[in-house]
Parts: structure tokens; C-alpha cells; sequence
């Protein structure tokens, strides 16, 4: 499906880095590009990174992974807004911000025009690629100024120049994205965790304004940090990077009960949720191996039992499409 009014088209089933930057643990190199290539064999091509993923870590490994493919069978998104500055005196420390990596950089907040163009000149040399696809303003939660000022006309004028095809926006929450959805000419923006079988806070107004608009909506953390992305849940499940909470795991074991009554499996009935609203072009799902990415494809192509839905309504619990 297209972006937007962009050129730019993605699989209906992305795949997101973060994980192979070694969130949470770290992944070792050959099962890290195993986990890339197992998603080129199933059909995916629409791959998603960020400088924050792993400090580099992730736009490297994806690059290596994707090297030699056919560069106009793919797509790339990366992100912009914080810059990656050489920090010698932590290199010795592991990074604070989830991923299990050295701390030989530091996170720098800019979204700036310069910024922009530096971010982006960087993950190029990283992901070892002349250009990327679609680029995304990565968290301007508390820099909205900066980031509409200065960040978006800054991709606007690259977008014009023909050195991305499209343009737009990613974070964790809904109401920022829905403003750069009405006030700019974003292509896209890169919803996580606020469309999913657990929340829906972006259903009221965020997706009906991006319909209207013609942004296409990227729907990423469609397990909510990972408390969906399995049949078992684990006594460390984990909702949106820290520990579910009892009242939500008891959340998605009403799910999961509903669920399994009809066969389906729970990641299964979570990505199909998320998909099935007109305003997604596409659900990214990140795994840190073949095996989870062959099992996640292998889901993903599965019809729901449309009892599940019915189910779901008439115990309370997210309706399809809502």
C-alpha cells in the first residue's frame, strides 16, 4: 500500500529493528541478520530502523542483512531527531535506555535542519545505503516547536529534492501525531503502542483525522512491549518497556480465554486488530529471530475467526475496526 500521496508502497506486514539493536538482551550478529532474512523470505519488505535502536547497533545490522537485495524491492524508514555523539568516558558502561549495548555513544536531542541532515547523513553510512524511503521525526514529545519549525520543512525540502519519497512521524502517543497529521503534508506517521487490542486511545479522533488527511498509519508495539506477543503469559510480560501490571494481565488472559475457545492465537488476533482499520497501511512487528518471524508471518496471513470478533464485542473487549 502506498504512503500517502507518495510513491513510496509498503508491505502489509513490516519489520521493526528495534530488537535486532539488542532491546531488552542482546541478539547475537548471525541470528540478528537470520531474523532480517527470514522476513525477506516471507514476503516482507518494508523494513523500519532508528538511530536510538541500539545506538547504531540496528541500522548496521539491518544494512548488513539487506545488502545485495534488490534495492527497488525494499523498503527503508529510519528516524531523525537524535543524534549519536561519541561518549569515551561511559564506553565502559552498558546503555541505560534498554538496549544491551555499550555506552560508547550518547543520545543527543536535535531537530533542528542541521540536525536533521546530520541524523540522516549518519544512518546512511550505517545502514551502508545511497538513500532511504521514508523518514520519520522520532519522539518530539516535549520539542514540538523545534520539530515542526524546523524538522519537518527540512524533510519537506528533501522530500521535493527527490532524496526521500516520503516524510512523517513516530512516537508512543496519539495526540502530537495527530496534529502532524492536520498541520503539515506528513505522508505517514508510525503509531506504537496506541491501536492495539489493549488501548485504543487513537480511535476516536487520530485515525478518523488521518483518513481524512490521506497519512497512512504505520502500526507498531501491536503486542504493547510484548504482554500480546505470545499464547503464554510469562511472569515477565512486559507492557510498554516495564513489568504488566496485575489488573492488565488479567486484561489479556479475558482476551486470550476468548481467543483460544476459537483456535486463534492471541499475537494472531493482535496484529489482525491493529491491521484491519482503514487508515493502517501497514503492521510493524519487531522479532529477534527466524523462528519468531517465520512464526509471526505464518500468524499474520491466518484468518481470524470472525467469532473471535463477536466474542470480543459481547464481553466488552476491543470490536474490530473500532
Amino acid at each position: 500500500m502506498k504512503l500517502g500521496r507518495s510513491d513510496v508502497a509498503v508491505s502489509p506486514l513490516g519489520f521493526g529493528g528495534a530488537v535486532i539493536g539488542n532491546l531488552y538482551r542482546a541478539v547475537d550478529e548471525e541470528t540478528a541478520l537470520g531474523a532480517v532474512d527470514a522476513a525477506w523470505d516471507a514476503g516482507i519488505r518494508y523494513f523500519d530502523t532508528a538511530p536510538h535502536y541500539g545506538l547504531g547497533l540496528a541500522e548496521r545490522r539491518l544494512g548488513s542483512a539487506l545488502a545485495g537485495r534488490p534495492r527497488s524491492e525494499l523498503v527503508v524508514s529510519t528516524k531523525v531527531g537524535r543524534l549519536l555523539v561519541p561518549s569515551p568516558a561511559t564506553a565502559d558502561e552498558r546503555d541505560a535506555a534498554g538496549f544491551d549495548v555499550p555506552a560508547d555513544h550518547e543520545r543527543v536531542w536535535d531537530f533542528s535542519a542541521d540536525g536533521v541532515r546530520r541524523s540522516l547523513e549518519s544512518s546512511l553510512r550505517r545502514l551502508g545505503m545511497d538513500r532511504v524511503d521514508l523518514v520519520l521525526i522520532h519522539d518530539p514529545d516535549d520539542h514540538w516547536r523545534q520539530a515542526v519549525d524546523e524538522a519537518y520543512p527540512a524533510l519537506h525540502e528533501l522530500r521535493a529534492q527527490g532524496v526521500v519519497g516520503a516524510i512523517g512521524a513516530g512516537m508512543n502517543q496519539w495526540p502530537m501525531l495527530e496534529r502532524f497529521a492536520t498541520e503539515t503534508d506528513v505522508d505517514a506517521v508510525m503509531l506504537a503502542g496506541r491501536y492495539t487490542l489493549l488501548e485504543q486511545s487513537a480511535a476516536e479522533t487520530m485515525l478518523p483525522a488521518c483518513l481524512r488527511r490521506n497519512v497512512s498509519v504505520l502500526a507498531a508495539g501491536v503486542f504493547n512491549g510484548g504482554v500480546l506477543a505470545t499464547d503464554e503469559l510469562g511472569a515477565e510480560a512486559m507492557f510498554d518497556y516495564s513489568p504488566a501490571a496485575p489488573e492488565l494481565r488479567a486484561r489479556v488472559a479475558a482476551i486470550a480465554e476468548v481467543v483460544h475457545r476459537h483456535g486463534a492465537s492471541l499475537p494472531q488476533v493482535a496484529m489482525a486488530f491493529a491491521g484491519a482499520h482503514p487508515a493502517v497501511a501497514s503492521v510493524v512487528v519487531g522479532a529477534r529471530s527466524a523462528a519468531e518471524v517465520r512464526r509471526n508471518a505464518e500468524l499474520f496471513e491466518r484468518p481470524v475467526p470472525a467469532e473471535v470478533w463477536a466474542d470480543l464485542a459481547e464481553a466488552g473487549l476491543p470490536v474490530i475496526g473500532a
